[in-house]
């Protein structure tokens, strides 16, 4: 299995100091797997168990894995953010009562700044055959912000992605090197849009026949 060095792990925890962010993921995988998957950031459940893609959009994620024959251990696992981003809100409790809890939010362009030479270091290292990017935090993180899950997903792409050069810099620059992708949607996206279920089953069985007749 491959798991990012302490000193990347590190470097990210203190580079993202300041922000409204929790915990730190590891995630991980295969060397050399069939898939790299990269999703947006850790929500609260993934940081209680330390695994990636639990709950109701990691089930999701893994009916849509089995379609194509694969299991998480097939599969390379990160994200954009390793720590989860929370806003402060407030929830309504049956009784009456409120209470101030803390809630997934997608992450800023800082924080996925402060990450990316975690990213950097797996794009590297990791080798996949395919990357796929779950959402357009993932895509834009590789693509810039131009790229759009709604125009991308399913469509096979050799492009090079973007890179961070000096630790202290604040844009991106793009790796000589070219990395073949395919963006589909984020697994959660169906249950707030359950119209993009057609298109994330579709995305999948095309990812699958690139993996067979393609790669």
């Amino acid at each position: 299995m491959f798991r990012i060095p302490e000193s990347i792990a590190k470097l990210g925890m203190e580079r993202i100091e300041g922000s409204p962010v929790e915990g730190f993921l590891y995630g991980g995988g295969p060397k050399k797997p069939e898939l790299m998957l990269i999703g947006e950031a850790p929500g609260e459940f993934e940081l209680v168990d330390g695994i990636p893609f639990i709950g109701r959009a990691g089930t999701e994620l893994m009916k849509s894995l089995a379609t194509i024959g694969l299991t998480r251990e097939d599969v390379y696992i990160t994200s954009a953010v390793r720590s989860r981003p929370y806003r402060w809100g407030t929830k309504n409790n049956r009784d009456g009562t409120t209470t101030e809890r803390k809630y997934n939010r997608p992450p800023t362009q800082k924080e996925i700044l402060a990450h990316a030479p975690i990213l950097d270091y797996e794009l590297a290292n990791v080798e996949p055959r395919l990357i796929v990017t779950l959402g357009n935090v993932g895509l834009q993180r590789l693509l810039g912000k131009e790229a759009k899950v709604t125009k991308l997903h399913g469509q096979l792409l050799k492009r090079q992605v973007q890179y961070l050069e000096e630790l202290e810099e604040t844009t991106f620059k793009w790796t000589h090197e070219t990395y073949t992708i395919v963006p589909t949607f984020h697994p959660a996206s169906i249950f707030y849009r359950p119209s993009h279920r057609p298109s994330l089953d579709a995305d999948w069985l095309e990812i699958g026949r690139i993996l067979r007749e393609v790669l």
